[in-house]
């Protein structure tokens, strides 16, 4: 009589270790993309803050170069500078040569505080002296009541709470629109009563520039106070 072996007992998963087995698996799965996640945001919002941080050098250095380039226009500004309180007008060389390499002439530049935002004022490049007059003219109407023509050359930088700005000169800090040597400690956003025009001709030897950030939000990753100063070229301090 013929023996019939046992066919081997076959072995797997029950459905309950499926169960267990695909649950660990999805909350394995959600954990990951939950850390995922996270990275990404952490990543987007150091990317904004880097972005950010590189606008607001490329603007502060635009201010240095205006302010390098400062040219004195005899008949317009003897400093080549004009604050009335609201806006900071000046002539500067312009850095953009003539298609024949030729020297382009001058820029008339301005920069104000208009909703909540810093904004810049260029003028085309000019060589003659009525023209240069009519852009100055046209720069300070701009920061007061900037029409739709004017707009066409303004630019919008940073949004900003306020700024103030400082003149150096008779060795002291003083007001732009005070006497040289008269310190202040009040260098933007003047009253009523201040005058339209630099109550000194003293060209000033350094500028202080402090701007407001504001709070940081969702837009805005910068935030806190800014200071800023530029020294003229050729200066130098002999005070003893």
């Amino acid at each position: 009589m013929r023996l019939l072996k046992k066919a081997p007992k076959q072995q797997g998963f029950t459905l309950i270790e499926l169960l267990i087995a695909i649950t660990l698996m999805a909350v394995m799965a959600g954990l990951g993309w939950r850390g995922l996640d996270g990275l990404m945001r952490s990543r987007n919002i150091n990317q904004t803050r880097v972005d950010q941080t590189a606008v607001l050098q490329t603007i502060l250095a635009q201010w240095r170069s205006d302010l390098d380039r400062t040219t004195v226009v005899p008949g317009i500004s003897d400093t080549g500078l004009a604050w009335d309180g609201q806006t900071l007008r000046m002539t500067r060389r312009a850095s953009t040569p003539l298609f024949d390499g030729s020297d382009a002439g001058l820029w008339v530049v301005a920069w104000t505080r208009r909703d909540g935002r810093w904004w810049r004022w260029q003028s085309p490049a000019l060589q003659d002296t009525r023209h240069l007059l009519a852009a100055w003219n046209r720069a300070e109407r701009w920061g007061k009541n900037a029409s739709a023509e004017d707009q066409n050359f303004e630019t919008p930088l940073v949004a900003i709470d306020q700024w103030q700005i400082s003149y150096f000169r008779g060795n002291a800090w003083t007001n732009p629109l005070s006497s040289a040597g008269t310190p202040s400690n009040t260098g933007a956003n003047a009253g009523p009563s201040a005058s339209n025009t630099d109550s000194s001709s003293m060209s000033p030897d350094a500028v202080r520039l402090e701007i407001d950030l504001g709070q940081a939000t969702n837009n805005q990753a910068q935030h806190g106070r800014i200071t800023l100063d530029w020294i003229r070229p050729n200066f130098s301090n002999n005070k003893t």
